[in-house]
């Protein structure tokens, strides 16, 4: 049976396509929304092991509840960081006075750390 070089290339692009949109959306977090109203926003974050985030800060204070935890590597702009271990069902606190310093995450496991992030916007 002879397959045209067009139809080929045509094949190629469909196997290869979604391939590479799912390689470069699991290099990177991703962060979907789950419900915000006044009090509370509230996101699912799903951070790939060795993908630093870049440097942010949070207005609010938040609760963090490992879905899959791990081992983050939270940088400072001044340039001291510190190790966060998070276990798988657990939830930790972050103050707002924390969040406000400017900082970028790294997942230095090897597998996705996955959170529920709630984060109080009433919190003054």
């Amino acid at each position: 049976m002879k397959i045209s070089l067009g139809r080929a290339a045509l094949v190629s692009a469909i196997i290869l396509v979604p391939f590479d949109s799912l390689t470069s959306q699991t290099s990177q977090a991703q962060r979907i929304p789950q419900f915000e109203n006044s009090d509370v926003k509230v996101w699912k974050t799903t951070v790939m092991p060795n993908a630093p985030l870049s440097m942010h800060t949070h207005e609010h204070a938040r609760v963090i509840v490992a879905l899959s935890g791990g081992t983050m590597k939270i940088a400072y702009e001044d340039g001291t960081s510190e190790i966060e271990h998070w276990e798988t069902g657990k939830a930790y606190w972050l103050s707002a006075e924390e969040g406000k310093k400017r900082h970028a995450d790294q997942n230095v496991g090897d597998k996705p750390i996955e959170v529920m992030v709630v984060e109080v916007k009433n919190d003054k």
